[in-house]
Parts: structure tokens; sequence; C-alpha cells
């Protein structure tokens, strides 16, 4: 009776599964290897289902540690609770549910988003800038992008008097544009727009929207006096 109700056990009456990848034989066996005392056979059995482990596995062979990570896997279903000798450091429970530390998200833009927050780094250092050749060098290839990037995205030429402008507003009048700024874009024209039925356009073509007139009765199948 006691075999029957051996066989008759139910999945929810069994440990849970902590490797569900593996089956609940392989954790069986390492809670058998658990069990056994001498130290040198406990070590290779362990070793033997870390064997059996990679051929139930086998995708863990792409990784490059692969070996390591199924030594942990085998310490994670013995609950951490197994004295054998892994030639990689062993994982502790801490260590595995340790939650990772929050990531730092960049701050938004706050001001001249339409710049990106690159140019605006340039620009603080060129306002605190002391040497008055080096924050001119500053202030030039500000001008340069300024000018280059509302060339591209205005497809249009941008005079230089409205980037000194805008410059003078973005600084406070802290930065000032004495150079011309010369800036080599070539500006997109529209093209014509090409009508992509020919046979509109085929005077020759009796099945075109716009035939030719034949205006010689002689030619013309349609005239009753050709067979006079």
């Amino acid at each position: 009776m006691k075999d029957i109700k051996v066989l008759m056990e139910y999945n929810t009456d069994r440990d849970a599964l902590l490797m569900p990848e593996y089956g609940r034989n392989i954790q069986k066996m390492i809670q058998h290897v658990k069990t056994i005392e001498d130290r040198a056979l406990r070590q290779k059995y362990a070793e033997g289902i870390i064997k059996l482990m990679e051929i139930l596995n086998p995708q863990l062979k792409t990784a490059e540690d692969f070996h390591n990570k199924l030594w942990d896997h085998l310490f994670i279903m013995s609950n951490y609770d197994l004295d054998v000798d892994c030639p990689y450091p062993v994982i502790t429970k801490a260590q595995r549910e340790a939650k990772p530390e929050p990531m730092e998200y960049p701050t938004p833009i706050k001001r001249n988003k339409h710049l990106g927050k690159h140019l605006n780094k340039v620009i603080d250092l060129a306002v605190e800038e002391e040497d008055e050749e080096r924050q001119r060098g500053f202030t030039n290839a500000i001008a340069y992008y300024m000018k280059l990037a509302y060339s591209n995205w205005h497809n249009e030429m941008i005079h230089d008097d409205m980037i000194r402008e805008e410059l003078k507003q973005l600084t406070d009048g802290k930065l000032t544009l004495q150079d011309a700024i010369n800036v080599r874009t070539r500006v997109k024209r529209a093209r014509p727009q090409q009508n992509s039925n020919r046979r509109t356009n085929n005077p020759r073509n009796p099945r075109s929207g716009n035939p030719r007139q034949n205006t010689n009765p002689r030619q013309n199948r349609n005239n009753p006096k050709r067979g006079a």
C-alpha cells in the first residue's frame, strides 16, 4: 500500500522545481548527492550530474562561461547547501537575489532643445573661457554648427546676422560672433514631377488620352468616300 502511495504522488505534494529546464529527476539526484557522506564519492557524483546537465541544456554552450553557469545551477537546485569542490566561485543566495542598482537616466534638456545637450555644453565652456582667442574659437565653432544645422533643416541658406542674433540671445550677450561663417551646403531643389503614364504623352498612340487627329481624308479609315 505504501508503494502505491509513492506511485500516486502528485506534483502538488512535491517540492517546487527550482530549475524547471532540468526536470525533477536532476533535482532528486542532487538531493541524493547531499546525503552521501563520502566526500570523494560526493564530488564524483556532482561532476557526473554536471555532465548530464550539459546534455539536457545544450543551449548554454553558446555562452562563454557555460561551465560556470552549470555549477551555479547545481548549487541553486541544492538550495545552496552542497559540500563539494567547485572550480569556480560558489554562488550564494544573497548574490542571486540581490537587486541591481537603479540606472541613472540622463536629465532632459530644459533649454535650447533644438540645439542638443552637447552644443549646450560647448556654449557653457565658451562662456566660462577666460582666454579671448580660445573663446573666439569656441564662438566660431558654435556659430558654424548652428548655421550648418539650420541650413540642413530648413533647406535654405541662413544669413550670419540671424545666427549672430540668436547666439547673443542664448548667451545673454556673453558671446558675440565677429567673423563670417563660411558653410558649404547644397540646397536641395524640388524635382519636376514626371508623368509615369507615357501613353498619355504619346500622340501616335491611339489609346492615349490625346490622340492626334487625322486631317487627311484619304488616310482616315472612317471616311465613307475612301472607296469611291
